[in-house]
């Protein structure tokens, strides 16, 4: 299952912004806890005589975004396919995409398609197949083999976008140079909803909140979202840092912000807020210095997308509405892609990431499941888990996991600003 996450700090760094049966290795739709910027992408402004080449952006964008993904899905899958074939294991099926196959081919044992339903991908195993010509006891289905290479098979996906997304970055490194961030004072304010209470108070997007007084000198973004959500219709000073008309010079004003009581009795003021940063981009001297930097940034990257993830999952009810399929990820990359090419190389390792670390879950239809169950037979001693309840487990999952995804296209599709105007 490709599901991936992206953490708050990450956006900063745009510049925009397996469920394995023994029968087959599926994985699902594409689920991204996007930052709320991205859920509603805004068009570009009109300009007569250019619906045609902004058009023609819009589809080589999207079609780079997509581009990715289905890349992903390739490693991912070959990753296990390459992995069973290492240790003899039988192999029957290679399939990007779910459904219908639009084009398909065999070469030796093993059919590989493309399919219609782009939600992931699988690698078939024939352990369940009686047309297969194989006997049920055969040494080298996947099912009869040893613990250690079932592990191997079943975390090889994972392993091979990690491996992907450190030569993305190895890459990125190489040709454009990776971005590093110097924290600033403040909190940045992006976004100001018309109407709100923040709006009220007179704040604008683009002021930096330096200071709360008597509250919080040099409030994060964590400490300021906790002091306005416990400060409904309260007045809340705020010192805000904002660049004069016409110059690049900042001048510091006081302004008073009464939050409004939202319906969970928390106050909200209707703004965006992220880290004060600057990002500037380091190209290596040398082989040497790429790869010191290339090792820096895959380890900064995957710290903060585990731990991202993890927020997620002890907040998911309140992170749950930034859950977001493979529409709103394309929408993303699209947006990525229309901003500057090199951008992909970031929105490239952030996915491959995500999906490593979603797939290390122990829920069924993920690669976690899988191995929880295998890990599970090797501590009873090598005593299979009765074949009924294995499938059971991860039949249920799938269902789970293609009605959340389904769910999740459609609820993305609608929120796209084409669709919403014809609508």
């Amino acid at each position: 299952m490709i599901t991936t996450h992206l953490s708050p700090t990450l956006k900063h760094r745009f510049p925009s912004p397996l469920h394995c049966t023994s029968h087959s290795h599926h994985h699902l739709p594409v689920h991204l806890p996007l930052p709320r910027r991205y859920r509603h992408l805004a068009k570009p402004p009109a300009v007569a005589g250019s619906a045609a080449p902004d058009l023609l952006a819009s589809v080589e964008s999207v079609a780079s975004a997509a581009s990715v993904l289905a890349a992903i899905v390739l490693v991912h899958e070959s990753g296990h396919f390459l992995a069973a074939a290492s240790r003899g294991i039988h192999v029957s099926q290679f399939s990007i995409g779910f459904g219908p196959a639009l084009a398909r081919f065999r070469l030796g044992p093993v059919e590989y398609a493309l399919r219609a339903i782009p939600l992931g991908g699988y690698v078939g195993f024939p352990d369940d197949d009686p047309e297969s010509g194989f006997a049920p006891d055969d040494p080298d289905l996947l099912r009869n083999r040893p613990v250690p290479d079932r592990l191997l098979v079943v975390s090889a996906g994972v392993a091979a976008n990690l491996a992907f997304a450190f030569l993305i970055v190895y890459a990125q490194a190489l040709t454009v140079g990776v971005p590093v961030q110097a924290q600033l004072p403040g909190v940045l304010v992006p976004e100001v909803l018309p109407g709100s209470a923040a709006a009220r108070a007179g704040l604008l997007p683009g002021d930096i909140i330096l200071a709360v007084p008597g509250a919080a000198p040099d409030p994060s973004v964590p400490v300021l979202v906790d002091l306005i959500k416990a400060s409904p219709s309260k007045k809340v000073p705020l010192t805000v840092s904002r660049t004069a008309p016409g110059t690049v010079d900042r001048r510091s004003l006081e302004l008073t912000v009464v939050p409004d009581t939202s319906a969970d009795g928390m106050g909200r003021i209707g703004v965006q807020l992220s880290p004060n940063v600057m990002v500037t981009r380091v190209n290596p001297k040398n082989l040497a210095d790429a790869t010191v930097l290339a090792v820096r940034e895959f380890t900064l990257l995957t710290g903060t997308v585990f731990d991202g993830l993890r927020q997620t999952l002890l907040n998911f009810s309140q992170s749950a509405e930034k859950v977001s399929g493979p529409v709103a990820i394309i929408a993303v990359g699209a947006e990525v892609a229309r901003s500057s090419a090199d951008g992909l190389f970031q929105f490239a390792a952030v996915i491959n990431l995500n999906l490593a670390a979603i797939n290390l879950l122990p829920l069924p239809a993920l690669d976690g499941g899988t191995l929880a169950l295998i890990l599970l037979e090797a501590a009873r001693g090598g005593r299979k888990i009765p074949r009924e309840v294995e499938q059971g487990i991860m039949s249920s999952g799938i269902l789970v996991v293609l009605m959340v995804g389904m769910f999740l296209i459609v609820r993305d599709t609608l929120n796209l600003d084409f669709i919403k105007e014809m609508l």
